[in-house]
């Protein structure tokens, strides 16, 4: 996804690094960035204070502008910083521009971090540089049906958008595609609340949104691949006073960065929504577990109540089976075994007689 920022985030990290340093250090680094762009930073420690950036970035539109940066492009970029910001010519081989950067112009304090920003804009400034060019000078051959032939531009392989230029007004349409079909429904989503938005009073003063799932009549001759999207198509409408003075950077910037923008919005749609689904997810669990817990607590207490009700059921229904038991046993023995000797009282009560003693005290025997 394309940077929205301006100032790169890798090579404004590395100048303000190379910057900062106390100790002189040579560095020689590569950089790759969205839209096939690519930095060459070196340096030498005999001289810390001087680097040269180089620049490779494809053209905006082949066919209609040269891959060889042109003069407007060129005194664009001097004017970024021209006491710090030297081109060197010719560039250095694989490479469109090449800069001399004089790190001991820089100023000290809190100003030296928009300076290296600044810096750091450069590849932006080119490419906004192309699509001015093409918005001021480029006329379209007029086609079949008085139609204008459509400018393919392509910031990125996989997100070309087009522009047709007409003489009251320019038209800019852009294929969406995408792979999730959860983006799909996002994007598609934003679309029509973008058409909605744009078309209230408040608004009036802007570009015109429109959003189809089938090309516009405006693209009808392009290639099948170009047309084969699963997102449909977004158009602005864009007036003359849209490129008037400062409006046009902006303009041009936006056109530039549209489909980094929606893919931005539905990513952090997406997550957004992941993050309440996730937290809502949490606390649907902890209720379950809150519930759970009660249940648990009940089915112990009913289950323990159980048990001390079967055991108590069973030790009296052991009793009563042992009480059973033992009078059966008892009855037989008094019914079977009991003897009987005729005579035995009177004998008893002759014969088997203790002796009785007396409390009072007794006689010690010699």
């Amino acid at each position: 996804m394309a940077c929205i920022e301006r100032a790169s985030p890798a090579l404004k990290q590395i100048l303000l690094k190379f910057y900062s340093v106390e100790k002189p250090m040579e560095i020689d680094h590569h950089l790759y960035e969205f839209g096939s762009v690519q930095y060459h930073i070196q340096s030498q420690a005999s001289n810390p204070l001087v680097a040269y950036l180089s620049i490779s970035t494809p053209s905006l539109c082949h066919g209609v502008l040269q891959n060889e940066l042109s003069s407007y492009t060129i005194e664009t970029v001097k004017r970024l910083c021209p006491e710090i910001v030297e081109i060197v010519e010719p560039a250095r081989e694989g490479y469109q521009l090449t800069l001399r950067l004089n790190l001991n112009q820089i100023p000290r304090g809190k100003d030296y971090v928009k300076v290296i920003r600044d810096i750091s804009t450069v590849q932006s400034v080119i490419l906004s540089s192309q699509l001015k060019e093409i918005l001021w000078n480029v006329k379209s051959n007029v086609t079949m049906q008085g139609m204008y032939k459509p400018i393919k531009l392509v910031y990125h392989a996989r997100e070309p958008f087009f522009i047709i230029i007409e003489p009251q007004r320019i038209i800019a349409v852009f294929p969406i595609r995408f792979k999730e079909k959860s983006e799909l429904i996002i994007a598609t989503t934003f679309f029509q609340e973008l058409m909605d938005v744009g078309s209230s009073d408040k608004w009036a003063k802007a570009p015109s949104c429109n959003w189809s799932a089938i090309p516009p009549p405006e693209l009808r001759g392009e290639t099948l691949e170009d047309l084969s999207t699963n997102g449909g198509f977004v158009t602005f409408d864009i007036s003359s006073r849209h490129i008037e003075g400062k409006r046009l950077d902006k303009t041009v910037w936006n056109l530039l960065n549209f489909n980094a923008y929606v893919r931005y919005h539905v990513k952090s749609t997406k997550g957004y929504i992941q993050r309440r689904m996730r937290k809502r997810l949490e606390n649907l669990v902890q209720v379950l577990h809150h519930t759970n817990s009660e249940a648990n607590e009940q089915t112990k207490q009913h289950q323990a109540a159980g048990y001390r009700h079967a055991k108590k059921q069973l030790r009296s229904s052991k009793y009563n089976i042992m009480k059973q038991r033992w009078g059966n046993f008892g009855r037989k023995i008094k019914t079977h075994f009991r003897l009987r000797i005729h005579g035995f009282g009177r004998f008893r009560q002759r014969w088997l007689r203790f002796p009785k003693f007396s409390s009072k005290g007794y006689a010690k025997l010699e």
